[in-house]
């Protein structure tokens, strides 16, 4: 990864807002009007829509930024993700989507949301899988240009309060372990920003305004350390 992108990526909060488009409801997109020669879809939840951040704060956009700045020239990244979102969810709606473009790299952030609701381990397998395989297919086939983040541990913020943290962080590692395993039996770039994440407990400016999900500066370290993988599978 070139130096100026960790130089950058604690300190550089975007300015320029790039229009919001719903391709189909309840989908949140955000779309340049300019293509760029790569391109990047990023499939998720509420960590990936940045709920309760500004657009241009949401780490797919800050890791856009960022490798615009490195000279790449990339398009603003096409999001689809929703606050709430289990695994099934989001492959309900990217199945609604109908995606038929093929992206330079595709991302994939999904299971808090199960963990949450007290949905099992095999089950979250099976859906993370297809999802997965659409990833990778939404890739052109290439698993080399997908990367699978780890789910954030909620269980440190202000809104766990009251609740037994520790079960919590236990459960999300639980879910890491089988979405790591997954990833690389597929063979794709793996991400872990759980221990980012868990900054924030001693930390309040890594947190929201909401006190549930994380803020535009912890969101740049994982769209800083994103930009560095990206920045390589775009180079190849």
């Amino acid at each position: 990864m070139g130096y100026y992108i960790w130089s950058m990526v604690f300190f550089l909060f975007l300015t320029a807002k790039k229009e919001e488009i719903p391709m189909i409801p309840g989908i949140h997109t955000s779309q340049d009007t300019t293509a760029g020669h790569f391109t990047y879809l990023a499939l998720g939840d509420s960590y990936t829509i940045g709920e309760s951040v500004p657009e241009e704060h949401r780490f797919p956009v800050q890791a856009a930024r960022l490798l615009a700045a490195e000279g790449i020239n990339i398009a603003a990244p096409r999001i689809i993700a929703k606050t709430g979102w289990t695994t099934d969810e989001l492959e309900a709606a990217v199945n609604e989507a109908a995606i038929t473009d093929t992206f330079s790299v595709v991302t994939l952030l999904i299971g808090v949301n199960n963990q949450y609701r007290g949905r099992s381990i095999p089950e979250y397998k099976t859906e993370f899988t297809r999802l997965l395989t659409q990833a990778i297919r939404f890739a052109g086939g290439h698993s080399d240009r997908v990367v699978v983040l780890s789910i954030p541990d909620w269980g440190v913020v202000p809104f766990a309060e009251g609740r037994d943290r520790e079960q919590i962080g236990d459960e999300i590692d639980a879910f890491n372990a089988a979405n790591r395993t997954i990833a690389k039996k597929f063979r794709v770039h793996y991400l872990d920003i759980t221990a980012d994440s868990r900054k924030a407990a001693s930390d309040p400016s890594l947190v929201a305004s909401d006190g549930l999900h994380y803020s535009g500066k912890e969101m740049a370290v994982w769209a800083g350390k994103l930009a560095g993988i990206m920045q390589g599978i775009l180079q190849q």
